[in-house]
């Protein structure tokens, strides 16, 4: 009986396994992926009944354009291998393709979910209304460039152009174009265009490189994503500026047209001299209402004013005083008159008053003769005797000092 030693059995079932499975392609679905810091991937392929541990190392894994995650289905294509230290079987791949949608598309969304999370689509610089500079990034030798160019000259050829020459397609056309947008932002120009024209998504893949994303979000220039056909979208699409479905498509969108510009312009003519009549008919108006204006306050017609006030004065002065003599001639009589019946009516109150001093004073000579302690009836400034009186009767009592008005109650005869 030949006794092995735990190495020797698992070297020969290495020799074994790996000599029968030299090539083999495995779909299933990845867990617990990890990139490792040496740049190694282990995963593990899983189905519903069992699981094996793979690995792909980093020179292999430079060839997957997307990032492997946790549950995604793949089709590995690899062999097995023994790590004989443990005893442990396992796939090294060499390939990883998605089992159901394509790896670039794959790692399109990825890459899509990454930057939009990390902000770099909120990022909108506003184009200018007159684009005075232009810098286009593209291959020199491209027939987009050639359609741009002759756009430019179509519409608006005033326009100064920089041309920066970079490669659109193959493996090191990110890095180049990358570069290449440095370069163009640092032209100072009004805005800037990244683009090619039509391809495969293979031709078109350097725009979707997070390199490439990165130097347009950081650019300062307004930046215009121009790659392939309407239906094209690359990831330079969501991180520039604008997107325009095609190169001569972008020219459009930032250039003016000439011939609109000119009619425009014709319009502008217009609106300006119809408006100028306008401003000149009300500037002549107000010319003649100035003129008028001014004539009539000229100093001539000034002092013909004043002259004519002053013979209005001294004409209104002149009626005024003949007026004024005729009224005070009428006023003569009336005012002897006024006078004449004023004179009448004092020596009238005078008259009335003596003789109230003389009834006051008769009072006076027959209240001396009364007894004393006695006093005389005076009834409206008179003596009365009491038998003249009547019921109601309002007289005063009086003697030498007194005056006592009284009221007649009643009346009897002694």
């Amino acid at each position: 009986m030949q006794v092995l030693t735990v190495s020797q059995l698992n070297e020969q079932i290495k020799s074994l396994l790996e000599s029968h499975f030299l090539e083999v392609y495995v779909e299933g679905e990845v867990s617990r992926p990890t990139y490792h810091t040496s740049g190694h991937l282990y995963f593990s392929l899983k189905d519903e009944k069992s699981v094996i541990r793979c690995v792909m190392f980093r020179s292999d894994l430079r060839s997957v354009p997307f990032r492997v995650e946790e549950g995604q289905k793949l089709i590995l294509k690899g062999r097995i291998g023994i790590y004989t230290p443990r005893g442990e079987y396992q796939l090294y791949a060499k390939e990883l393709h998605p089992a159901g949608a394509g790896s670039l598309q794959i790692a399109f969304e990825q890459l899509k979910k990454k930057l939009e999370a990390k902000g770099y689509f909120a990022k909108q610089r506003p184009i200018p209304d007159f684009v005075k500079t232009i810098a286009i990034v593209t291959s020199a030798t491209g027939a987009a460039l050639q359609d741009m160019l002759r756009i430019i000259d179509k519409r608006w050829p005033l326009v100064k152009v920089y041309i920066v020459n970079s490669l659109v397609q193959g493996k090191e056309a990110a890095q180049d174009l990358a570069h290449s947008i440095e370069i163009a932002d640092s032209l100072g120009a009004d805005v800037m265009i990244v683009g090619r024209g039509g391809g495969s998504i293979e031709d078109l893949w350097c725009f979707n490189e997070e390199i490439v994303a990165e130097a347009i979000y950081k650019a300062k220039t307004p930046v215009v994503s121009a790659v392939g056909h309407e239906i094209d979208y690359v990831i330079s699409d969501f991180v520039a500026d604008l997107r325009a479905p095609t190169p001569s498509a972008a020219i459009e969108r930032i250039l003016p047209d000439k011939e609109e510009i000119l009619l425009y312009l014709d319009t502008l003519m217009d609106r300006m001299h119809k408006r100028m009549q306008s401003i000149v008919g009300l500037k002549e108006q107000e010319l003649r209402h100035i003129q008028q204006s001014m004539a009539q306050l000229s100093p001539h017609r000034r002092l013909e004013l004043y002259r004519q006030q002053i013979l209005n004065l001294s004409q209104g002065f002149s009626q005024a005083l003949r007026i004024s003599i005729q009224t005070k001639e009428q006023e003569i009589p009336r005012l002897l008159q006024a006078l004449h019946n004023s004179l009448a009516m004092q020596l009238q109150a005078k008259t009335n008053e003596l003789i109230l001093l003389q009834q006051k004073m008769e009072m006076a000579y027959r209240a001396k003769e009364l007894p004393k302690g006695s006093a005389q009836v005076v009834k409206n400034g008179k003596p009365v005797m009491l038998s003249d009186l009547k019921i109601g009767d309002e007289v005063q009592l009086q003697d030498l000092h007194y005056r006592v008005g009284v009221k007649v109650e009643s009346k009897d005869v002694l």
